[in-house]
């Protein structure tokens, strides 16, 4: 099954260590990005639709960092993704906040 998200056409993935910024792993247009979003899926990978943030994150070089200027909008999706997993981030425990 075919999940549509963001543009149609543009998929962008993070890494992120938890210790430096995040970081452009993947991304594409087209069959590409389809191929980024299908493989997402099918690892359990989280997945935030944000066309706004997709469009500036797909300008930045592949093993690039994202920039600072991005790191609250990227803190929120990577936020999102631990919720969604039920995890924390190591280091942090349920109770801190």
């Amino acid at each position: 099954m075919k999940e549509t998200i963001n543009p149609p056409d543009i998929a962008v993935a993070l890494k992120y260590d938890g210790q430096n910024a995040p970081t452009i792993s993947a991304k594409g247009r087209g069959d590409i990005a389809q191929e980024i979003i299908d493989i997402a899926l099918a690892n359990d990978v989280p997945l935030d639709n944000n066309p706004e943030l997709v469009k500036l994150l797909s300008s930045i070089p592949l093993g690039d960092s994202i920039p600072e200027a991005l790191y609250i909008a990227v803190a929120e999706v990577i936020a999102f993704a631990y919720l969604l997993s039920d995890k924390v981030p190591e280091g942090f425990s349920e109770t801190d906040g």
